[in-house]
C-alpha cells in the first residue's frame, strides 16, 4: 500500500513512539495550563486587524478557545493516525473560507510553542535528558502540524481560485445568452396569450397543449432568471425575517408525495431574524425539491431548528441515498448536478443567498443513507443569546 502524506511526513522528521510518549507525559504536565495557554494564543491574533477580521473580531473567541482545547487535548494525546490527519486537513480548509492569511498561523504557532516550552522547563529543569526529549517531540508534531495546514491551505486555495475562474467564465456567457433568451420566451408568452383568446381555445386538445406550451415556458423563465441570479448583486430587503413563515409559504410551491413524510422542529421558536424573505423562499424551495428528489415517492424528510450563540441553525435532513464523494467536493458549484433534467442551479443559488445574508451552508453525511445540510444564518445584534 503506497504511503500516505501523514506517514511521509511522520518519516520525514522522524517522529516515533518516543516522542509519542514524551508527548503524553507533556499532556499530563500541561492539561490544567490549556485555558491559560488558549487565552494568550487569541490574545496574541488579535492584536492584529487582518486575524481579527477574519475571526469577525471577539465575537467568536470563546467559541474559538474551547475549540483550541480540544486541539491541544489531541496534539498532546494522540492517537497520531489518518484520524487526526483528516481534522487537522479540516482546519487548513477552514482557513480558505474565511480568509484567514497563514502568517498569522505561523506567528500564532510559535506562541504556542513557547508557552508548551515553558512548561517542559519548568517541569523537567533538573532532568536534562527529559527536557530534550520532550522539546525535540514538540518541534517534531508541530512542524507536522504547520505542514498539514499548508498543504490543505494551498490545495484548497488553488481550487478556490479555478472555481473563481470558472465561475467568472460562466457568469459571462450566462449574461450574455440569459438576456438574448428574454426576448424569444416574451413573444412566445405574448402569442399564446393571443391564441388562448381566440376559437382554437374551444378545442380541448389544442387547450391543452397550448397549457404545454405556457408550463414550459415559465419553466424556461425559471432558469432564465436562477442564471442571472448567480451572476448578479440582487439587493437583499432587510426587513424582519420569521423563518416558520417563510418555510411554510415554501412548502405551497414543493409538492410533498403522499408517501412523504415531513417532520419540523423548533423553526416557531427561533427569534426574528433580519433579511430578505423572498430569496430565503427561495432558500428553502431549492432544498426542498432537492430532498424530494431524493426521496422519491417514499420516505422522510426533517427540518430541526435551534439557536446558539451567534446564529440559528437548521439541518435539513432526507431518508434518500445520499450524496457520493466525488459530487460532494463540487455539488455546490453551478452546472453539477445528478438530475436527469436539472441544470445544477439549485445548491449553487442558495449557498449564495445565505452568505449574502452572512451565514453558510455545508453537507454534512449521515450515519447510514440520507443527506444533511447545515444552515446558519446571524443573529442580529439585539437578538437574546443563548449561553452554553
Amino acid at each position: 500500500m503506497a504511503e500516505t502524506l501523514f506517514e511521509e511526513l511522520k518519516r520525514y522528521v522522524d517522529f516515533g513512539p518516543a516522542d509519542e510518549q514524551a508527548l503524553r507525559s507533556l499532556h499530563e504536565l500541561s492539561q490544567a495550563h490549556f485555558s491559560e495557554i488558549a487565552h494568550v494564543f487569541y490574545t496574541r491574533i488579535l492584536e492584529h486587524e487582518g486575524a481579527r477580521k477574519a475571526l469577525a473580531g471577539e465575537s467568536q473567541v470563546g467559541h474559538l478557545k474551547v475549540t483550541l482545547r480540544g486541539w491541544m487535548e489531541q496534539l498532546l494525546k494522540g492517537p497520531w493516525d489518518e484520524s487526526y490527519y483528516q481534522l487537522r486537513c479540516r482546519i487548513g480548509r477552514m482557513h480558505v473560507r474565511i480568509a484567514l492569511p497563514q502568517h498569522y498561523m505561523f506567528g500564532a504557532m510559535n506562541h504556542l510553542r513557547q508557552e508548551f516550552n515553558r512548561i517542559i522547563d519548568e517541569h523537567y529543569l533538573t532532568q536534562p535528558e527529559a527536557l530534550r526529549v520532550t522539546r525535540v517531540a514538540l518541534g517534531k508534531i508541530l512542524d507536522i502540524e504547520l505542514a498539514i495546514m499548508l498543504h490543505t491551505y494551498r490545495e484548497d486555495l488553488l481550487a478556490q481560485q479555478a472555481r473563481s475562474e470558472r465561475l467568472s467564465t460562466f457568469g459571462q456567457l450566462v449574461g450574455s445568452i440569459g438576456h438574448e433568451l428574454r426576448n424569444p420566451l416574451g413573444v412566445i408568452e405574448t402569442s399564446l396569450f393571443i391564441l388562448k383568446g381566440r376559437p382554437l381555445a374551444t378545442d380541448e386538445r389544442a387547450l391543452k397543449h397550448l397549457d404545454r406550451i405556457g408550463e414550459q415556458v415559465s419553466l424556461a423563465n425559471r432558469i432564465v432568471t436562477d442564471l442571472l441570479d448567480m451572476i448578479r448583486d440582487r439587493p437583499l430587503k432587510r426587513e424582519p425575517l420569521r423563518l416558520e413563515e417563510v418555510w411554510k409559504d415554501a412548502l405551497t410551491s414543493v409538492p410533498l408525495p403522499a408517501g412523504v413524510s415531513l417532520r419540523v422542529e423548533g423553526l416557531g421558536e427561533l427569534p426574528s431574524l433580519q433579511g430578505d424573505p423572498g430569496q430565503m423562499r427561495q432558500v428553502f424551495v431549492n432544498l426542498m425539491e432537492n430532498a424530494m428528489h431524493a426521496v422519491g415517492e417514499q420516505g422522510t424528510v426533517s427540518l430541526v431548528a435551534s439557536t446558539g450563540p451567534d446564529a440559528v441553525e437548521l439541518v435539513l435532513e432526507d431518508s434518500g441515498p445520499g450524496v457520493s464523494d466525488t459530487i460532494r467536493r463540487r455539488m455546490f458549484e453551478p452546472l453539477m448536478t445528478t438530475k436527469a433534467r436539472g441544470i445544477g442551479l439549485g445548491l449553487p443559488l442558495v449557498k449564495r443567498i445565505l452568505e449574502r445574508h452572512g451565514g453558510s451552508i455545508a453537507y454534512a453525511p449521515r450515519e447510514g443513507s440520507g443527506a444533511r445540510f447545515v444552515l446558519k444564518l446571524p443573529l442580529p445584534p439585539s437578538s437574546p443569546q443563548v449561553t452554553a
